[in-house]
């Protein structure tokens, strides 16, 4: 069943498994041919005394922080196998169908709405990371610049359209509702004081149109995709005691019951060791922020 299931993954690449699939079956002969210490002993890290933690990740930079956890599991017993997927709902079903031991690509508020819609039971094992918003130059460099009429082009879907409001308005460019927090819609704004209009827009084509809008406002993945440094690019983003980066820490997610398992510990405490928040801060210049708590 999971081979069928791995086949059907877009952007799956998998041929370190299958090369130590392959190496088992050739030092098994080997073996039997030739028994001299060095062939067993291929033969036996090939076949494996490490067991295996299987997690769903999304490309960046989930996966590529599971990559650098790689190492420090493998000398704690363990073989961590990293599939990559590219849509935000199978993750989540082979972790349920018990295909995958967990995954990382998702926040609480997005976990807890699909095990309502689904009918899953996935639940959090541990809080690794978030990816700040940011407000990006267009046509504008600077917030001072802002004139009447400008456009920012902001995310659509309702989360990460209230964290854009939001840190528009702690940068002075609109007034909110009291009290609309995190569900904060265009609709919510009491106050607009340059007649800003807004392009509201599908979260991954936002940096698309940074040529034709005054600002944007993007999450910290789709900043790292488009090129830009939080630290060095963006004109303002969300500060780590903000209401949304305690919201929408990232998790490793598992299956209600499984979140005490030794080899999801093993893996939960890698990700939030020092080594782990040493390699985000090293390679991504502010977009993801290692989460202390």
């Amino acid at each position: 069943m999971k081979k069928e299931l791995l086949r059907k993954i877009t952007g799956l690449s998998l041929a370190s498994v299958f090369a130590a699939g392959a190496l088992v079956g050739c030092g098994s002969k080997e073996a039997a041919a030739d028994t001299s210490a060095t062939t067993e002993t291929a033969t036996e890290e090939a076949s494996g005394d490490l067991e295996t933690i299987t997690v769903a990740a999304s490309a960046t930079p989930h996966s590529e922080i599971l990559e650098a956890a790689k190492e420090a599991l493998k000398e704690q017993g363990y073989d961590l196998q990293v599939t990559v997927f590219d849509d935000y709902v199978q993750p989540n079903e082979v972790v349920e169908s018990g295909d995958f031991d967990a995954n990382y690509f998702q926040h609480v508020p997005y976990l807890n709405s699909f095990n309502e819609e689904h009918g899953t039971h996935l639940v959090d094992a541990g809080d690794i990371h978030y990816e700040p918003f940011g407000i990006y130059p267009g046509t504008k460099s600077s917030l001072d610049d802002i004139a009447d009429g400008d456009v920012i082009a902001i995310p659509n879907d309702t989360t990460n359209e209230a964290r854009a409001l939001l840190l528009l308005q702690d940068n002075g460019l609109l007034t909110l509702k009291d009290g609309v927090g995190l569900e904060a819609t265009v609709n919510d704004i009491t106050d607009n004081p340059h007649n800003i209009d807004f392009e509201e827009l599908e979260a991954a084509q936002v940096a698309r149109v940074v040529d034709e809008v005054a600002f944007v406002v993007l999450n910290g993945n789709y900043a790292l995709e488009a090129g830009y440094s939080v630290a060095k690019d963006s004109i303002a983003y969300e500060s780590t005691d903000s209401v949304a980066a305690e919201t929408y820490v990232n998790i490793i997610a598992v299956s209600e019951g499984h979140e005490n398992d030794p080899k999801i510990k093993a893996l939960v405490d890698v990700l939030k060791s020092d080594d782990i928040k040493k390699f985000i801060e090293d390679t991504y210049d502010g977009a993801v922020v290692f989460y202390n708590k």
